[in-house]
């Protein structure tokens, strides 16, 4: 049985509606990133995650131009912005992926690798990327914490690993823990850092604020 790598490949073609919009956008901007976004790594590569943040998908104008997760995007102004004040990056976040930011004990990744139409993936597709999930969450041995950003995310990172998902219901703060390969790893949840959720103050900064600090605690 061949492994599933942690990552997805550029061209993956598991998806026919997400390739065919990932090819459209190329049509549009050949400049762009225009593929399945790979995880963004810490210095120390894979030993040195002990939180792994995880994202619904790439935005079209932000990851998806840029090839790297919630980068040229409004949920990246807030993410890194917070990650900055928890101590879990250094350097400046300009919204490129040569800004020189640097993550710190952190690794971001999306349940969904590629950008889907109107921010959407169905079910499908969010199915069709778990095997990548689950494998780049296996391949982190030092993990201790998992934060999904949105139920989209924290709902795949559960069945990435048997979990039911009636059991450990999405909310905004949450805290669970689950079994990762014999392993006890926490795993957070928050309402997702969208535009939406922070215009409508579903989401507010200092809420946010909140829970990414209690991830660099928890990591400390």
């Amino acid at each position: 049985m061949t492994a599933i790598p942690p990552e997805a490949p550029r061209d993956c073609p598991l998806c026919p509606r997400l390739v065919a919009f990932r090819e459209a956008c190329a049509e549009e901007e050949p400049s762009w990133f225009n593929g399945a976004v790979p995880s963004f790594a810490p210095v120390g590569g894979d030993d040195a995650v002990r939180l792994l943040i995880v994202g619904l998908a790439p935005g079209k104008t932000g990851a998806n131009r840029t090839g790297r997760p919630f980068t040229g995007d409004w949920a990246g102004d807030l993410l890194y912005s917070s990650l900055l004040k928890a101590g879990l990056a250094r350097g400046t976040y300009d919204k490129r992926p040569d800004d020189g930011l640097e993550l710190v004990g952190t690794m971001i990744t999306n349940a969904v690798r590629c950008v889907p139409p109107e921010n959407k993936p169905v079910g499908a597709e969010v199915n069709n990327c778990r095997p990548f999930l689950r494998s780049r969450i296996l391949s982190l041995p030092n993990l201790e914490t998992i934060l999904c950003l949105g139920k989209i995310s924290h709902d795949a990172v559960l069945r990435s690993f048997g979990e039911r998902v009636a059991g450990k219901p999405f909310g905004h703060d949450t805290d669970y823990q689950i079994d990762v390969d014999s392993r006890t790893v926490r795993l957070r949840s928050s309402y997702h850092c969208s535009r939406y959720n922070t215009s409508t103050k579903r989401l507010t900064e200092a809420m946010f604020d909140e829970v990414i600090g209690k991830c660099a605690e928890d990591c400390a």
